[in-house]
């Protein structure tokens, strides 16, 4: 066929335009192949179903998955199912609890060291009403089990469970090992959630856990949290949740659930406890309390596993042995965040999977402009690893910034003068914007100043302080306000020399103002508005407080990003200090400590019955009692004091205080009473008698709680057994066995049968005028318990410029 001349001139024409069309056709599919990576190794599946199964994982084959790292992909299901297959429990030879299936459902796989899987719920069920709660005769799916739990039994007694008595089906207990697994809970994105009411729900984490669990104490560390519904009407059915932490690399986990009482078995039969993702339960309004939450929900729970490769950081993978080094060409490892193992990642201009020996491939920019800096006429010339731009033939510049003809280039005079004038341009350009901006700034320095401060001022707790101050009838000018320039040169812009401790709600530092009076000022942590309700609450108790043995209370500052308080500095120390540093122990003579003793009674007594309205402490330590170079006590950290109504004696509250020190009735009750002070100064008093601390995990078992070893040692009427060799040696035998009575009766576990401070510090000021009586006695009259004293060459005391390490655990339940 001939076509005509002109018909073939216009073919000619396009024939570029052609040629570049059929290049851009052939260089689509390259361009989309380097989109999909490889993913799995040579000759094994990369999916199972929708899952795409990215190597070290893998299924089938056992070259297909590095050792671990071994899945199943359950091909009768539609579609097919990924499978995480259980562990193995080494003590019984049989799979750990993965609930009713015995399997996790994979549905994702994330190389930067996630999986996401669809995980169980624990639940337990009351079906029998006319069962009472309180029998210790219970049943747990129709098998016989006794185990010990200290955490939740009623006077930490063992609880049977029997069968054939059961009111109660589901799972009590479930364990899980991921020991020899790479996988753990993700703290990031994973809650431990309990739902229902009367529910208490705990996790252990131990790396040594019995299975048989009779009369066994633990001693790992627990995470839960428990439901206390406000009523028993019907409307609270099934409305109860609350929410826990995960622990960060948790991998011996077992699993606790239990009814805390039998008030709401009859509108809330059932209970439930899960791990998942922070943001799946967030309403209970569709929870009915009964089966049919199980039943949606089971085997369904999204949980996110952070994993990773061995149990080592990479650095000391690779130096050690290359051949188990789990990263390929082309890529790095990194340490993993959980701190079990390392993971790998392709280096820049690389992508592909960095696990597979050459899965990391070159990022070819060149195919794509949008992956690449070259301007017209640039040519974009690829590297490994990265590329770099050049000017076409007959061209010159630089392919970034664009390229010029040759005979287009100014004459090299031309082109020296333009290096100088576009500097010199910017320069002038730069001065005159700041120049501009400088006038604008001094404008509205001020302005903004005062609207910040006004802002800090509300954001801190201003307002909320004026009402406390005016509901107590305090005046606000009872205490001066600092401001913040003030305090920034007090502590020379808070620097890290000058700090004296850093505590649960902030840090201390030391502050010397022009005048040099030197003042402790406490920088408060606030990150929430319960925070500031706890800044504010000490603020306003300080105010209400006026005692010789209660640390002064000078002032505050509100204007700052986080608020402050600034207290007088005392310098020696804290008592916990005194009686617990190695160089310190044996330090304080027993007439000085019977005084501290007296002197830290009668403050909390004034606050107990003396200050309007009443002040409960919360938080009675050694490490909150401060001494000054007389050896003076000044008790101070209110930050979880609470006032009481003038119009109550007690209050329900959420537990907070410090372990060891903590009231055991109002642990268990929520309910603070002035007994709980009382219990809490007991501790201190047997830690002046003893020289022990409250909680000693590395002595034997029954010696760890300095409260339970000291009830049983008057017990067994052996308690000079435990005394401290110099209290021994200077006080009185009689005058010890009175201290010894007093502390047996603070530390009684019911309140009521406990003594007043008042009459505490009473009884205390009353042993100590006996003691200065018998100083006075000719030395032979007398009784001494020992012979020689204890290093009584050497009971001087350094003074210690700080007001020591203050840790605050709270207990708060869903905070």
């Amino acid at each position: 066929m001939a076509f005509p001349p002109v018909v073939l001139l216009r073919l000619l024409h396009r024939l570029p335009l052609l040629l570049v069309l059929c290049l851009c056709a052939a260089t689509t599919p390259v361009i989309s192949s380097l989109t999909k990576s490889v993913q799995a190794k040579p000759g094994c599946p990369d999916k199972c179903g929708n899952i795409t199964v990215p190597y070290p994982f893998g299924f089938g084959n056992q070259n297909c998955y590095r050792e671990g790292f071994r899945l199943s992909c359950d091909q009768t299901s539609k579609p097919p199912k990924l499978i995480l297959l259980p562990t193995v429990d080494p003590e019984t030879g049989r799979n750990y609890d993965f609930g009713s299936n015995g399997y996790l459902e994979v549905t994702d796989i994330s190389l930067e060291g996630q999986l996401h899987v669809h995980s169980f719920m624990q639940y337990l069920c009351y079906q029998n009403s006319s069962a009472s709660r309180d029998s210790p005769e219970l049943a747990r799916n129709s098998s016989a089990s006794c185990y010990y739990r200290p955490f939740m039994s009623r006077n930490s007694s063992t609880v049977c469970y029997k069968p054939g008595l059961a009111p109660f089906r589901g799972q009590a207990r479930i364990k899980q090992d991921w020991t020899n697994t790479p996988y753990t809970y993700s703290d990031s994105s994973n809650v431990f959630t309990s739902v229902g009411c009367s529910a208490h729900a705990y996790i252990d984490v131990s790396s040594n856990v019995s299975s048989q669990y009779q009369h066994q104490q633990y001693t790992s560390f627990q995470y839960g949290c428990s439901n206390n519904c406000s009523s028993s009407s019907a409307n609270n059915a099934g409305k109860g949740y609350c929410q826990a932490p995960i622990p960060k690399g948790a991998k011996n986990l077992v699993w606790h659930l239990d009814f805390v009482d039998n008030s709401s078995m009859s509108l809330n039969p059932c209970i439930y406890s899960f791990i998942s993702v922070a943001k799946w339960y967030t309403s209970v309004s569709h929870l009915s309390g009964r089966d049919d939450f199980y039943a949606r929900n089971d085997k369904m729970i999204p949980v996110v596993f952070d994993w990773s490769i061995e149990n080592e950081a990479c650095e000391n993978v690779t130096m050690r042995n290359a051949t188990t080094y789990a990263c390929g060409n082309n890529s790095s490892c990194y340490t993993s965040l959980n701190g079990w193992g390392y993971l790998c990642k392709c280096l820049e201009g690389y992508q592909g999977n960095p696990y597979l020996q050459d899965g990391c491939q070159d990022i070819n920019e060149c195919l794509n402009s949008t992956m690449n800096e070259c301007s017209s006429p640039g040519i974009c010339v690829n590297t490994p690893g990265s590329y770099y731009c050049s000017c076409p033939s007959g061209t010159e510049g630089d392919g970034r910034r664009g390229c010029i003809p040759i005979h287009l280039a100014p004459p090299p005079s031309q082109a020296k003068l333009r290096v100088f004038q576009i500097p010199l341009g910017v320069s002038v350009g730069i001065l005159f914007v700041l120049f501009v901006c400088s006038l604008l700034y001094w404008r509205i320095k001020n302005r903004r100043k005062n609207i910040c401060k006004e802002k800090y001022f509300q954001q801190n707790g201003g307002l909320l302080l004026r009402q406390q101050l005016s509901s107590y009838d305090v005046s606000v000018d009872i205490a001066k306000i600092f401001t913040e320039e003030e305090l920034k040169r007090a502590t020379n812009n808070y620097d890290e020399n000058r700090i004296l401790g850093r505590g649960g709600y902030g840090t201390v530092y030391k502050g010397i103002f022009p005048n040099n009076k030197i003042v402790a000022i406490k920088k408060s942590k606030i990150v929430d508005e319960s925070q500031v309700e706890q800044f504010i609450n000490e603020v306003v108790i300080l105010s209400q407080i006026n005692h010789r043995n209660v640390v002064k209370f000078l002032g505050c500052c509100l204007e700052s990003e986080v608020p402050m308080l600034v207290y007088e500095f005392i310098t020696n120390g804290t008592l916990f200090h005194h009686i617990h540093d190695e160089g310190q122990r044996s330090s304080l003579s027993w007439d000085n400590r019977l005084r501290i003793a007296a002197e830290t009674a009668s403050a909390l007594a004034y606050m107990h019955s003396a200050a309007s309205p009443p002040i409960f402490h919360r938080d009675i330590k050694s490490a909150n009692i401060l001494l000054d170079d007389n050896y003076t006590a000044k008790v101070s950290d209110f930050g979880a004091s609470r006032l009481v109504p003038l119009d109550q004696t007690q209050f329900t509250t959420l537990v907070q205080g410090t372990m060891g020190y903590l009231d055991p009735e109002y642990f268990h009750t929520s309910r603070l009473t002035e007994k709980s002070d009382v219990y809490s100064f007991g501790i201190v008093l047997a830690e002046l008698l003893t020289g022990r601390k409250a909680l000693e995990f590395d002595r034997p078992e029954k010696e760890k709680s300095l409260a339970l070893h000291f009830i049983s040692s008057m017990k067994e009427e052996n308690i000079l057994d435990i005394l401290e060799d110099r209290v021994l040696y200077e006080a009185n035998e009689d005058q010890l066995h009175e201290v010894a009575k007093l502390v047996e009766r603070c530390l009684r576990v019911k309140g009521e049968e406990r003594p007043t401070m008042k009459e505490v510090a009473m009884e205390l000021e009353g042993l100590r005028r006996s003691n200065k009586h018998l100083c006075d006695e000719p030395h032979e009259e007398v009784e001494c318990l020992l012979g020689d004293p204890p290093n009584s060459q050497n009971f001087n005391t350094t003074e210690y410029d700080s007001l020591g390490n203050q840790v605050v655990i709270s207990l708060d339940c869903g905070r």
